[in-house]
């Protein structure tokens, strides 16, 4: 038999599954980013710590990020919008599904791509139409994937990856979110 090296360790994954079977509140995570205001619209955003299994833990390095609109929004265009992030969480946690599902059914990836695009109708948030929401209409996620794996195979991936896709789950559920003035 061929050894699978998708590069996700799935004995990882497995056994912290067992053990947090009967460790419910070490299962218990709060992700955090902070924003901090540059000018204009233009944000950067940092993440490093979070807390999980019961205590604080950190990332291996902080990671920076810059948020703006375009100049067809009339700004500055120093990082992609913050609607975009969304699709680029979506992508990346759809991704990661596939090469740990991949990984644990014995399937060799050679290549996987996810292209998401969303369609999205800004007089919302311009406030240009009371009726149209100011978020996504719709989103469309597409793989393509090149995989020792029949077409029914790859598919059977990609609904796993959704079926465990935190940012997916996110999106098509709804999520209590408060925002306050500390």
């Amino acid at each position: 038999m061929t050894t699978v090296t998708n590069g996700v360790n799935v004995q990882a994954l497995l056994e912290a599954r067992e053990a947090l079977k009967d460790a419910p509140e070490a299962a218990q995570f709060t992700w955090r980013a902070s924003a901090t205001w540059q000018s204009g619209v233009h944000s950067t955003i940092k993440v490093q710590s979070f807390f999980g299994l019961g205590q604080e833990q950190s990332h291996k390095e902080e990671s920076v990020f810059e948020a703006d609109h375009p100049e067809v929004f009339a700004a500055e265009d120093n990082g992609i919008t913050p609607i975009e992030y969304l699709i680029v969480g979506l992508a990346s946690c759809l991704t990661a599904g596939v090469a740990s599902v991949a990984e644990n059914r014995g399937i060799q990836l050679r290549s996987v791509e996810a292209t998401v695009e969303g369609a999205h109708d800004i007089r919302g948030i311009l406030g240009a139409d009371s009726d149209v929401r100011n978020g996504y209409n719709d989103i469309k996620v597409t793989f393509n994937i090149d995989a020792d794996a029949s077409r029914q195979e790859i598919e059977a991936l990609v609904a796993q990856s959704q079926k465990r896709s935190a940012v997916f789950d996110a999106l098509t559920n709804p999520t209590n979110v408060t925002v306050e003035v500390a």
